[in-house]
């Protein structure tokens, strides 16, 4: 039988349904329940009080979390200013990566960023595929490009089949925030 190596991992999820940022969060715990340490980079997130943030602070010095954007962009009354946060969070980010300090990077709405061509999908790429050999780095979003799923070792598309906003029922604390 031939012995399996390990190798970090670039994850993608996207797709239309809700859970993509959670599965990556389930993720980080998993990571955190072994030790390891984890970065979060949230690109488009904003000022909402997501708790998310308040359970990082149970992991001081092995959950560093850090909320780069304004807020929700298709919402942006200055595409300008959201472009250059955006740029300013994908420099943040590869210099997180690069610097080799965690086991684990999740890109949090990363996709976006492509989409909404704020930088480029070969730039992204080429700083994904330069990260240490043996760190993980998972990306959240919608649209996630063909360049972006055929560079991942693992896609998956969260499918909405239901969601209760369809029926008036707004996002709530510990379900969407």
């Amino acid at each position: 039988m031939k012995q399996m190596g390990k190798k970090g991992l670039l994850l993608v999820f996207t797709g239309n349904g809700k859970g993509k940022t959670t599965a990556a969060l389930g993720m980080a715990f998993r990571a955190l329940g072994h030790g390891q340490r984890v970065a979060v980079i949230q690109f488009i997130k904003g000022s909402w009080k997501y708790g998310e943030l308040e359970s990082a602070k149970c992991f001081p010095g092995r959950l560093d979390f850090h909320v780069m954007g304004r807020g929700f962009t298709w919402n942006s009354d200055n595409m300008d200013k959201d472009i250059a946060l955006a740029r300013q969070a994908w420099t943040f980010a590869r210099t997180t990566i690069a610097e080799g300090k965690h086991d684990l990077v999740i890109l949090d709405e990363l996709t976006y960023l492509i989409s909404y061509a704020m930088i480029d999908e070969d730039e992204i790429l080429a700083g994904l595929a330069a990260r240490p050999e043996s760190m993980h780095v998972v990306v959240t979003g919608r649209g996630a490009g063909k360049g972006l799923i055929a560079a991942a070792d693992l896609v998956t598309e969260m499918r909405e089949i239901k969601h209760p906003y369809h029926d008036g029922v707004k996002a709530q604390k510990g379900i969407e925030y």
